[in-house]
């Protein structure tokens, strides 16, 4: 049905599960079969008007740093304390660990990512302290008895945004502050010095680059005596007094507005030690593979976003007499993206499982290891491009801010910069096949014997370990670990028994392609399957 004036109706109450073939199939496959009543629930929520135009609100109406320089807090629309209510009540920042920091069993990953990746369609900002809180916990387990504290106020389903001691609040949300402005990713060279004083440290300097500066505690990196140590520095010291925590500025981002992102001075602030002192990257890098998992789900999800809008958009205009959809042109190009947002999303859940199961099983977290690098690179680097496709679609339509695609557009980029960039990615691949070469290729047999029989699998394995094992592997490192992503892609259709992996194998891995979308070359039966599978109905 088309109305009058040839603009699509409005996108919403969608049921962001239900209406999502391939995730209803990846989160089975996955282990989550006995989450789909649940997660249905949690699509319908989601896909709400009301939520829609909440994260319209929240990203309108940006954080502002408010009060004296020595006692500055974040005030936020209250749009985005909704989000932050509900993802904690979901249980989304701590539904993967038990109450006592041990893992929780499987699958709670897959169905934590399943629900991450419903929500990163909606608004990306909030889930930058949800993340953080969740992967926090990974590091505080190199100390025991400090997770022991904070571990109840971790857990607990309730946010308090109050500004007052994390001791006092039923439940808590952590930072993260690493980046040096003389450093960046080389956190080696942070200047920012801890010294001993009783029980814990005072630490003194700055961070370039501090998230989330509303938390109630943050994990940062200082250089004690003894070298890079990880820190856990809350808002309150112990007394009940205001840390030394002095914020100058938010940073204006391009996107994910409407997240707080800080500079920070510490002066002379209180903090407690996590981990050995000259083990702060050891420790924090336990953290970080958490955080890039949820890079990865967040930018499928923003994909997916995307992909739906444009789908909703060509279905219901009609150009030259026919409708959009019905053009064998805009079929090919949004086949096309269909095919890498499924293959993404099928790629993310998979890895989720292997989170899931690293605990008991060598293999799994050997997995686990290479490929969280290269899944984040490969994804989180696809979704620009792939957003601005979606714009294209729409036209001038989705260029005006009327529409949710110039949002989404400014936020596709955080993802493959945040928590390593993609050079940063394709070094931490080539130092996971160095460190346990014997590990890296039985995860490589392991994912060509997932994608048994597809067409360029083998051949792509071949020359994965040629290019990554070569004298000159750095210089070709990104083409790589494209490939190592896409073959694991590949893979993780095939193992979810997606009708479209000998097809994403084929395009992606068997045949040469154009660089942009719609110049795969793909029959008209592989494109009316692919519309099929996409359509958000």
């Amino acid at each position: 049905m088309f109305i009058a004036d040839n603009q699509p109706p409005p996108y919403e109450n969608v049921d962001l599960f239900g209406s999502d073939r391939a995730l209803v199939e990846a989160a089975r496959i996955n282990g989550a079969e006995a989450e789909e009543r649940a997660l249905s629930v949690f699509g319908r929520r989601w896909g709400t008007a009301a939520m829609f135009d909440a994260a319209r609100r929240a990203n309108d109406d940006p954080p502002q740093l408010v009060g004296d320089a020595g006692e500055r807090c974040v005030a936020f629309d209250p749009a985005y304390h909704a989000f932050m209510r509900d993802s904690i009540a979901e249980g989304l920042h701590a539904m993967s660990w038990r109450a006592d920091g041990r893992r929780a069993p499987a699958p709670a990953e897959v169905a934590r990512a399943a629900r991450f990746y419903m929500v990163a369609q909606v608004e990306n900002g909030h889930m930058c302290p949800v993340t953080m809180t969740r992967a926090a916990v990974a590091a505080l387990a190199a100390q025991p008895d400090l997770l022991a504290q904070v571990m109840p106020k971790i857990v607990a389903r309730q946010y308090d945004p109050d500004y007052r001691p994390w001791t006092e609040k039923p439940g808590i949300t952590i930072g993260m502050g690493m980046t040096e402005k003389q450093g960046g990713t080389d956190v080696r060279a942070n200047t920012t010095r801890a010294v001993r004083d009783g029980d814990g440290y005072r630490i003194t300097g700055h961070k370039w680059f501090m998230s989330a500066p509303m938390c109630d505690a943050f994990l940062v990196l200082a250089q004690a005596p003894d070298g890079l140590t990880c820190f856990f520095m809350p808002r309150f010291a112990p007394e009940g007094a205001v840390n030394g925590l002095l914020f100058q500025k938010l940073k204006d981002k391009l996107g994910n507005r409407s997240n707080a992102s800080s500079e920070v001075e510490f002066a002379d602030a209180y903090a407690l030690r996590v981990g050995e002192e000259g083990h702060g990257i050891r420790t924090i890098i336990e953290m970080v593979q958490l955080t890039r998992l949820d890079c990865a789900i967040s930018s499928a999800g923003l994909m997916r976003a995307a992909l739906a809008r444009a789908l909703h958009h060509v279905r219901h205009r009609i150009v030259f007499q026919k409708r959009l959809i019905d053009q064998p042109m805009m079929r090919a190009v949004i086949a096309d993206m269909a095919l890498v947002s499924e293959a993404a999303m099928a790629l993310t859940l998979r890895l989720a499982r292997s989170f899931d199961l690293a605990p008991g099983d060598a293999a799994e977290a050997a997995r686990a290891r290479l490929l969280t690098p290269a899944v984040k690179y490969w994804v989180c680097k696809s979704a620009p491009a792939f957003v601005y496709e979606a714009m294209e679609c729409l036209g001038g339509n989705g260029y005006v801010e009327d529409s949710v695609l110039p949002r989404l557009y400014r936020e596709a980029p955080v993802n493959a910069i945040w928590e390593g960039s993609g050079n940063v990615m394709c070094l931490d691949v080539l130092r996971a096949l160095k460190r346990d070469t014997e590990a890296a290729r039985s995860v490589l047999a392991a994912l060509l014997g997932d994608a048994n029989g597809l067409p360029g699998a083998e051949a792509a394995a071949r020359w994965i370990v040629s290019i990554l094992t070569g004298a000159d592997s750095e210089r070709q490192t990104r083409a790589g670990v494209e490939r190592l992503a896409q073959l694991a892609a590949a893979a993780a259709l095939q193992d979810m028994r997606s009708p479209v992996a000998e097809l994403f194998a084929r395009v992606h891995l068997a045949e040469a392609r154009g660089a942009m979308f719609g110049t795969a070359v793909l029959g008209a039966a592989d494109v009316a399957a692919m519309l099929d599978r996409a359509v958000p109905d």
